[in-house]
Order: C-alpha cells, then sequence, then structure tokens
C-alpha cells in the first residue's frame, strides 16, 4: 500500500554548522562488478537513454566531436532513479519503506521507484527545491515534508524520522548500491560510445561522479563540473579531504551539497583528472543552447557539464571526443531564457 500524498512544512529547531554523518561500509570505488549486476538488476525498469551526436569548434578554432547522453529524459526526470531502483531491489524493504532527504531529484525518483515496486515512501526537502520538483514528489504519491533551508537540514530531519519508523533510509549520493546504480550511466554511454576520449560530469554530492569514475577508470578522461556555487568536490581537491562549503547560485537545489561524498571523493581521487568551477551566468547560457539546438530542456544542474564546454572552461584538443552527461530536466520550460 503506498502512502498518500502530502505535503509538511516543518521548522528546524537550530542551524546546522556541516553536513550530517552517514554511516558508511562501502568501499570508496564501486567495483565495476556492482555497477555490471546494477545494470542486470534495473534494467526492466529504467530507460536506455539516448545519444545525440554534435559537431563543435572549427572556424577558427579546435574542431572536436560531442555525445551528448540525455539521461535528462530518464525516469522521473534525472539518472537518480537508476540508483532508487537499484537501493530497493539490491535487498529488501521493510514494510515502513523507504525514507530520502534530497534537494528534489533523488526524492522524485525514490518516491517514482517506491511507487512502481509497491513500497511507502516519505521524502524530506528543503525549502529551496523546485517548484517542479515539489510537483513530481506529490504526484508520486509520496509523503513529502519541507524542512530547512538546505540539504543538510532535510538530511538531518530525515535521519531523525528514520529512527523512528525504521524505514529503509537511502542517502543521495553516499550509499554504495546509489552509487553502483549511477553508475550504469557510464556503462550505457560506453556501449553506445565506445571512442569517447573524456567524459565530462556535473557534481553535487556525488552520487553521479562516483559511479561514473568507478566504471570508466583510466578507460576515458572524467571532467568534474560544479558550478561556482556548489564546490563540493572542487574544495575538497584541494582541501585534500571532504570539508563544508556553502552553498548558493542557480542550481543549489540539485548540486548543493555542503560536503562532498566519500564515495565520490575516493573514486575521484583515484579516476577524475580535473575539476572546473562555472558561472550561473554560463549555466543558463548551456540551457538557452540547448533549447535552441535541440529543443531540451534542462534544468541548471542538468545542464552544468555542458556549460563547461560551451563557456571554454573545458577545451578539448583538436579531434577530441568528448562525452557530456545531461543529467536532470525537473525544471519549468518557461524557466529557460530564450535567445
Amino acid at each position: 500500500m503506498l502512502a498518500t500524498a502530502g505535503v509538511h512544512r516543518l521548522e528546524c529547531q537550530q542551524p546546522i554548522n556541516k553536513e550530517p554523518a552517514f554511516q558508511m561500509t562501502s568501499p570508496s570505488t564501486i567495483p565495476r562488478a556492482a555497477i555490471d549486476a546494477a545494470a542486470q538488476r534495473i534494467g526492466p525498469h529504467v530507460r536506455r537513454t539516448p545519444i545525440l551526436d554534435v559537431a563543435l569548434g572549427g572556424a577558427g578554432g579546435a574542431a572536436y566531436h560531442v555525445t551528448l547522453k540525455l539521461e535528462h529524459l530518464q525516469h522521473s526526470g534525472s539518472f537518480k532513479a537508476r540508483g532508487a531502483f537499484n537501493a530497493m531491489l539490491e535487498s529488501p524493504v521493510p514494510a515502513a519503506g523507504v525514507i530520502a532527504a534530497s534537494g528534489g531529484n533523488h526524492g522524485a525518483a525514490v518516491a517514482y521507484a517506491a511507487r512502481i515496486l509497491g513500497h511507502r515512501a516519505e521524502i524530506f526537502v528543503p525549502e529551496i527545491a523546485n517548484p517542479a520538483k515539489l510537483a513530481r514528489l506529490k504526484a508520486y504519491g509520496a509523503t513529502l515534508r519541507v524542512v530547512g533551508q538546505d540539504f543538510a537540514e532535510a538530511l538531518q530531519a530525515c535521519q531523525a524520522r528514520q529512527a523512528q519508523t525504521g524505514a529503509r533510509l537511502l542517502h543521495a549520493y553516499d550509499q554504495a548500491e546509489i552509487v553502483a546504480g549511477q553508475g550504469t550511466v557510464a556503462a550505457e554511454l560506453q556501449d553506445q560510445a565506445p571512442q569517447l576520449d573524456t567524459v565530462l560530469v556535473a557534481v553535487g554530492g556525488g552520487g553521479l561522479i562516483g559511479g561514473v569514475a568507478s566504471w570508466y577508470r583510466d578507460q576515458a578522461r572524467i571532467i568534474a563540473v560544479e558550478t561556482a556555487g556548489t564546490p563540493a568536490l572542487n574544495a575538497a581537491r584541494a582541501a585534500g579531504a571532504p570539508v563544508p562549503v556553502n552553498v548558493s547560485g542557480v542550481a543549489a537545489d540539485s548540486l548543493g551539497a555542503r560536503q562532498i561524498g566519500q564515495i565520490a571523493f575516493g573514486a575521484a581521487t583515484d579516476f577524475v583528472d580535473d575539476s572546473l568551477l562555472v558561472s550561473d551566468e554560463a549555466v543558463r547560457a548551456a540551457q538557452s543552447w540547448i533549447w535552441d539546438q535541440a529543443r531540451q530542456v534542462l534544468e541548471p544542474g542538468g545542464a552544468t557539464a555542458l556549460a563547461a564546454l560551451l563557456s571554454g572552461a573545458y577545451r578539448p584538443a583538436e579531434g577530441e571526443h568528448v562525452g557530456v552527461i545531461l543529467c536532470g530536466a525537473n525544471t519549468p520550460p518557461a524557466s529557460i531564457t530564450v535567445s
């Protein structure tokens, strides 16, 4: 029996100074075998999203090929359905169901997967969550609780509630089965475009980059991309360890983790070649470009990796074949600035 949809707005009792701890028992880099197993497990429930090949550069600049992975066309509007399904299928779900904290996309994915698999779902989101994402959550039948200023505060409330109910906690990005599920994006992309030299990946808490880096390892250059307002991985690489960051800007609802996850940091340390920051203006321009060129709607977080390419933050070499994962579409079409 599924929970009745509802929205509950809660007050945080006190401010939180850092990301709540999440107990990890898994290695920092996910084995490729775990990603292969996840692909088999979730295959009947997720879409094999298409790719789109385009040519960029030329006319005085280096010409290069780009393969766009249209993962924003995945169920629930982002890659996160993969991790949600893998987590629920990998081990039994208790009668209390599942519970998660999210900026919106992970919550929507958990709610969607729970509805398909017949589980209860309770989702905590911060007040900055995009209304389009809240609408998806309500449509999927989850119990929705709005609490706190950002993901960290929503997660703290979620963990307290989980201790009361016994529901299975599905962490948005720092849980092995979640990251293994996200890694299936990379496995699929490599099958579709085995010739890629480089893959650009947007980073929030790190579930996607952790999975992508764990799959590709040394078989392609992996470039992490964040906005200047959501620099969790970039700051961790500079410090040599995960550190808290301030979160702001257009992508804060989807990429706004205060601290990079342990799995992502470990995988990035081993296999990510570079970490880049892009401006909010570059992200908005990328949203406009993909709409103009391909009539695709991307939320800011979903356009962040593309922004690195279009803005020149990442400059491919002549003849380089670059893959870009477009990872989220949960935004109103009217939010896109049309050039």
